[in-house]
């Protein structure tokens, strides 16, 4: 699904101002050979070893691991294995938050501008062949961590946070 219903209503009300909107980022792995392995993902892993779930996106054609807006009343956790199976049908389950972080403003082509209140998680692979599932990417891959796509600054230092095996969560006190 590619914009909410409560953001397309939203949106007939405010038009393109700037929204603040809770989101998710979801750092799905997997053991390079494709076995689920209950609970490794929360120990430092060998960047060879392990795969992460990246998706191109079908608007800007960046790639990025799997990103989306929580529903209301919705537990990020939930979302973010929610997001994770609408968009490229494999089946994840949050392990360890990550990050909490503000992103944005973001401007859309359309016009409007959304500011997130990211929330990441670590996520362990449980099955499913990805596939880019609801239109939102042109592709949903399976990528070795040490042969990652180009991305965004953002997306590698999650990554990166997600493979350490760090067990606390890293948020900002300064802006950036």
């Amino acid at each position: 699904m590619a914009t909410p219903d409560f953001v397309l209503e939203l949106r007939r009300h405010v038009g393109h101002a700037p929204l603040w909107m809770p989101g998710t980022t979801a750092v799905v792995l997997r053991r390079a050979e494709g076995s689920p392995a209950p609970g490794w993902s929360s120990a430092r892993v060998d960047p060879r070893e392990v795969e992460v779930l990246c998706v191109r996106r079908a608007d800007n054609g960046a790639w990025t691991p799997v990103t989306g807006i929580v529903d209301p009343g919705e537990e990020p956790a939930v979302a973010a294995a929610r997001e994770v199976l609408e968009e490229t049908t494999v089946v994840a389950r949050p392990t360890r938050l990550l990050s909490v972080e503000v992103v944005g403003p973001v401007t859309y082509v359309n016009g409007d501008v959304t500011t997130y209140l990211d929330v990441a998680f670590a996520c362990e692979w449980a099955e499913g062949r990805p596939e880019p599932a609801d239109g939102e990417n042109t592709e949903a891959r399976f990528v070795r961590a040490d042969r990652l796509p180009p991305m965004n600054t953002r997306f590698t230092r999650t990554i990166a946070r997600a493979l350490s095996g760090e067990p606390s969560a890293v948020f900002l006190t300064e802006p950036v």
